[in-house]
């Protein structure tokens, strides 16, 4: 009894380190990526405003909405970490889904934003309106921040695969959102620029190109969120994984009633079974207790398991 409480005490404070080291992660790789990005931010408008391209101002606000969810990033995934108090049974991990679907709001936003203004440049252009040809110093903006942003991109989403983390993982892609949205701006400064004021409307084509691209992405992003939100159930392999997890032990038969869901990055299992109705209910106890020790070894120590049980029939 004793050894089973120091395993138990080992394993909840070996739990609570690995928690401590994910918070700490994330906060590193955030805080570098919001750095980069208050930096860009500057860069870009200066860049925009002397260079003279509506295009990199567009990309200037992009690069304001990574540094915004960076700070979305920081601020929910403290929150997620909490443990569960009197008013959040389950713990706080659905704050981290939150984040993620903001993050996949704002980048749709941007994505629509980029969309609208290119387009009304090309009208324009179309009209004959003489739109100005954008400068050097544009150009030059935007190829370090494609540099910068893809570096960033590698290194945010290889953390967020470590630490399990949606959030970051979605934070990278805006990375890569700003990378591809400054490929199609420096695309249209770099053909405005060599070929003349003819081409000038290379600079919004290639803007409403991209914009698409990051309305793909926020989509894919916002769809996982919208689906946890709604309590959709886990996939139907890993529910097939639980049931026969359950089945391995000794008198367990029948498990149904199976009810399962993500609170974050941690599974919510809910399952009925049966067991032989003569048998001590302190012999009960102990197996759904085991039953529910190995869904947290095969799951995660912060999973949340209920099992009810009952007699065969």
């Amino acid at each position: 009894m004793k050894r089973a409480i120091f395993v138990r005490s080992k394993m909840t404070i070996m739990a609570e380190l690995e928690k401590r080291a994910r918070e700490k992660g994330i906060y590193k790789v955030t805080l570098w990526g919001s750095f980069a990005n208050f930096l860009l931010v500057i860069f870009k408008f200066l860049a925009g405003i002397a260079g003279h391209s509506a295009a990199m101002m567009a990309d200037a606000v992009h690069s304001l909405s990574d540094f915004v969810t960076d700070v979305v990033v920081i601020l929910f995934v403290r929150i997620s970490n909490k443990p569960q108090d009197k008013g959040h049974d389950y713990g706080h991990g659905k704050y981290e889904t939150l984040a993620t679907a903001l993050i996949g709001v704002a980048l749709l936003g941007v994505g629509c934003g980029i969309l609208w203004n290119g387009a009304g440049e090309i009208l324009a252009f179309m009209r004959g309106e003489q739109l100005r040809a954008p400068g050097v110093l544009a150009l030059i903006a935007a190829l370090v921040s494609i540099l910068l942003k893809e570096i960033l991109y590698q290194y945010t989403v290889r953390m967020g695969r470590k630490y399990n983390s949606q959030a970051v993982i979605a934070n990278a892609w805006h990375h890569r959102s700003d990378a591809l949205s400054s490929i199609g701006t420096a695309s249209g400064i770099g053909g405005a620029i060599l070929l003349g004021p003819h081409w000038v409307v290379l600079d919004p084509i290639a803007a409403v190109i991209v914009s698409f691209f990051i309305m793909k992405v926020s989509v894919k992003l916002l769809v996982p969120c919208i689906d946890e939100l709604l309590e959709k159930s886990l996939p139907e392999s890993v529910e097939h994984e639980i049931e026969q997890t359950v089945l391995a032990f000794d008198g367990v038969t029948e498990p149904h009633h199976l009810r399962t869901r993500r609170i974050g990055n941690n599974y919510a299992i809910e399952i009925h079974v049966r067991m032989n109705g003569d048998i001590p209910l302190y012999k009960a106890h102990e197996t759904a207790t085991a039953i529910e020790r190995k869904l947290k070894e095969k799951y995660g120590e912060d999973t949340h398991v209920g099992i009810h049980v009952e007699p065969v029939k």
